[in-house]
C-alpha cells in the first residue's frame, strides 16, 4: 500500500498524509519486505497558482520513493530522512525537505508588487500511528520548520484509512486534515506589509497565527503488473482564520489533482 507525490512541499490543497499514504501499513500487512525498495516515475499536478488563487496551472516533475529497512527514506513528498523511533504500528521520523516558495511571476496580475517567498530548506518531524490491522485507521502529525522563505512553523494533523474495494492490485484511501501555522508563516504567505501595499495596491494586512486550513483528500494506486503502477491524488482545501481574510486571496476553497506513472524495482 503506497502512494507517491510528484511535487515538492510548496503549499497545495493536498493533505500532508497524502505524501506518504499507505507507507505505515506496509509493515503491518507485509512484514517481510526487501531491505531496499525503489520506486521511480514521473507525474503531473493540476493545482492553484498560489495558495488562495482561483487560477490553476499544471506542473510536471519526478516521483521518487527510496526506502532502506524501514529506517532511511528519500521521497519527493516526505523528504530525505530517518525513522528515529518505531514500533509495529507507529513511527517517528526526522527529515530534510524543500519548499519551492512563491514567485511573483506565478501569477503576475495578482502577485504584482508582493515580491517573492524564496525557496528554502525545511526540517520536518513527523509521527504516524495505525490503530490495528483489523481497523487500519492511520493518524499522521507533521511539524515543519522553514529555514529561509517564510521562516515559520506549520503543524499538520490528518487521518486516513483504506476504503472498501481495496485489494492486491488496487488500493485507495481517504481522510481529512487540518493545518496550523505560526505568525511568521502566516504573514509571509498571507500578510501584506506597508511596502507591499504601496507596490501592489492591496490594503495592508497582518496575518496572525492559528488555524490555517482544513481539507479532505482521496489517494488511489493501481498496479498494472508487479513493477508498473499508477498513482493518483485528489483533494479540496478551505482556507480558514486570518488566511481566509487576506486581501491577496481570490478563492478560499482550492482543489488539486495529480497522476503519476511509476516503476517499482
Amino acid at each position: 500500500m503506497l502512494a507517491l507525490r510528484a511535487q515538492a512541499q510548496t503549499p497545495s490543497p493536498l493533505g500532508e498524509w497524502q505524501y506518504s499514504a499507505g507507507i505505515p501499513l506496509e509493515k503491518m500487512f507485509e512484514p517481510n519486505r526487501p531491505d531496499f525498495e525503489a520506486r521511480l516515475g514521473v507525474g503531473a499536478t493540476f493545482e492553484p497558482r498560489y495558495d488562495g488563487s482561483d487560477r490553476y496551472h499544471t506542473l510536471v516533475g519526478p516521483s521518487i520513493d527510496l526506502r532502506y529497512k524501514d529506517i532511511l527514506f528519500g521521497s519527493t513528498g516526505e523528504g530525505f530522512g530517518v525513522n528515529v523511533l518505531q514500533g509495529p504500528n507507529w513511527r517517528v521520523s526526522v527529515a530534510a525537505a524543500y519548499d519551492l516558495g512563491r514567485r511573483g511571476q506565478d501569477d503576475p496580475t495578482r502577485l504584482h508588487g508582493m515580491g517573492n517567498i524564496n525557496p528554502a530548506p525545511e526540517l520536518k518531524i513527523a509521527g504516524e500511528y495505525v490503530i490495528s490491522k483489523d481497523f487500519p485507521l492511520v493518524f499522521r502529525t507533521a511539524f515543519t520548520r522553514s529555514f529561509g522563505g517564510s521562516n515559520g512553523w506549520t503543524a499538520d494533523l490528518g487521518a486516513y484509512m483504506p476504503l472498501p474495494g481495496s485489494n492486491q492490485s488496487f488500493y485507495w484511501f481517504a481522510g481529512p486534515s487540518v493545518t496550523f501555522a505560526d505568525s511568521n508563516y502566516m504573514q509571509s504567505w498571507f500578510g501584506v506589509t506597508p511596502q507591499q501595499a504601496a507596490a501592489s495596491g492591496y490594503r495592508q494586512y497582518d496575518a496572525s497565527a492559528g488555524l490555517k486550513s482544513a481539507g479532505f483528500g482521496i489517494t488511489m494506486v493501481y498496479f498494472v503488473n508487479k513493477h508498473w503502477f499508477v498513482s493518483a491524488d485528489g483533494a479540496i482545501k478551505r482556507l480558514l482564520g486570518s488566511a481566509s481574510h487576506s486581501p491577496i486571496i481570490q478563492s478560499k476553497t482550492g482543489g488539486v489533482c495529480d497522476v503519476s506513472i511509476n516503476y517499482q524495482f
